[in-house]
């Protein structure tokens, strides 16, 4: 079961935290979350998994960015989030993709007991100037059925900023 826009503000500031929360972004079953200023792009033309791969920050400036295609871009949300008893997913905005840019094409399946920011994983087919704050994606929560453990990841738990893969992590192991 999928929370209504409704059931969504009974819930904040209790099993949901959005900061900073504007009524206005909430819609009929989602909420709808920012772009943050800073991007993160890769330095390497070919990625390892087995490695940490190193990428630069990117400002977005007041007049916008201009992104390539073929070029992943990771952002993340303006907005901070905490789910406890919903499980939280992302995707991108209809009106968004319908410009090319898909933003969080996979993993936007997230975990009950996450907080932080999101990362996007952006991608567009043509170039598109994109600009900071713009409504970017949009967070709903499904209900979660029997008992359950909560998230309690080492390596995207309580993040600050646009987070990289850190895939390699699991290869220390």
């Amino acid at each position: 079961m999928i929370l209504s826009g409704k059931s969504i503000l009974s819930q904040l500031k209790k099993n949901i935290i959005i900061d900073p929360f504007r009524e206005e972004q909430l819609n009929p079953n989602s909420y709808n979350l920012r772009l943050h200023h800073e991007l993160l792009v890769y330095n390497e033309p070919h990625l390892d998994m087995k490695k940490e791969n190193k990428a630069s920050k990117v400002v977005i400036p007041e007049e916008g960015l201009l992104l390539e295609k073929d070029t992943l871009y990771l952002g993340r949300t303006l907005e901070y989030t905490e789910t406890h008893q919903y499980v939280p997913m992302l995707e991108g905005r209809s009106s968004i993709g319908r410009l090319g840019l898909f933003v969080h094409i996979t993993a936007g399946f997230g975990d009950v007991g996450f907080a932080g920011y999101w990362t996007l994983e952006m991608f567009c087919v043509q170039p598109i100037r994109i600009y900071a704050g713009v409504e970017i994606c949009q967070i709903f929560y499904h209900s979660i059925e029997g008992p359950f453990d909560t998230y309690k990841s080492t390596k995207y738990q309580h993040n600050q900023g646009v987070q990289p893969s850190l895939l390699f992590k699991d290869f220390e192991k």
